[in-house]
């Protein structure tokens, strides 16, 4: 066995692909560098992160599958499941490996198991696009915190960028612990990180205050809400499916 161990990038995950084949190895093992379990009797190699060695990949793979499949691999990453390199591994040999487009054959385990899991992180993206909820803390910045399963910020700002692109705004990942901050007057995003002083789960932020109107704001929405809605019309079983109850957390009209 043969262990790649590269920084978990995007682009490093390519690198090591690549160095799979430059190696001709057949029994390469990926693993990112943090958190990762030496193997008794592996050889170990340190992938040095190259964007040309991976754009390489990604180039004769974009020539093999369709842009959706493409982006179903980036989808796949983003997951953060355990071993999701070698699934993404196994799919890559077995696309280049055939002279057809084999991005539907099902049978193929790992053709399936990308499928199923970028289904999954889309179905968890969609939910956040939905259900992210802002709010004003002050000088016109607006926030929002997150904790996805699945680590979908990339996929999800955007959505944001182009809905919210008249203000200033951050969505924040409480979980992995860093965000992206987008900028009204030049419209360019960058990362953001906040320190927290302590985990809670009240959206409480080290140092930062929310607006005074804040408040104001978030209870005339629950007495709109209130006021709409029909509780002898209520199904709750109905509700339940496009609302799970871990996203209520982020809706003001459930606190």
């Amino acid at each position: 066995m043969t262990q790649f161990i590269y920084d978990g990038t995007y682009t490093g995950l390519f690198t090591a692909i690549f160095d799979v084949y430059e190696r001709r190895c057949d029994d390469a093992q990926i693993v990112k560098s943090h958190g990762m379990q030496a193997l008794v009797f592996s050889d170990n190699i340190e992938v040095c992160t190259d964007n040309a060695k991976a754009e390489r990949v990604l180039k004769g793979l974009r020539k093999k599958v369709s842009p959706e499949c493409f982006a179903n691999l980036y989808s796949c990453y983003l997951s953060e499941l355990k071993g999701i390199e070698n699934t993404i591994l196994q799919f890559v040999q077995y696309v280049f490996a055939s002279r057809k487009n084999v991005e539907d054959n099902y049978g193929h385990t790992a053709v399936l198991d990308v499928a199923q899991i970028a289904r999954k992180v889309g179905r968890e993206k969609h939910r956040f696009e939905a259900f992210v909820r802002f709010e004003n803390i002050g000088d016109r910045l607006f926030y929002a915190p997150i904790d996805p399963d699945y680590n979908v910020l990339p996929l999800i700002v955007p959505h944001f960028k182009r809905r919210y692109a008249d203000q200033d705004w951050i969505i924040y990942d409480t979980r992995r612990k860093y965000g992206v901050h987008y900028s009204e007057a030049t419209g360019e995003l960058h990362e953001a990180v906040i320190d927290f002083s302590v985990e809670r789960n009240d959206r409480a932020l080290t140092g930062i205050s929310f607006d005074p109107d804040e408040t104001l704001y978030q209870d005339l929405w629950k007495n709109y809400f209130k006021s709409t809605n029909i509780p002898m019309r209520r199904n709750m079983k109905l509700h339940l499916q496009h609302v799970p109850k871990r996203y209520w957390k982020y809706l003001v009209e459930k606190k």
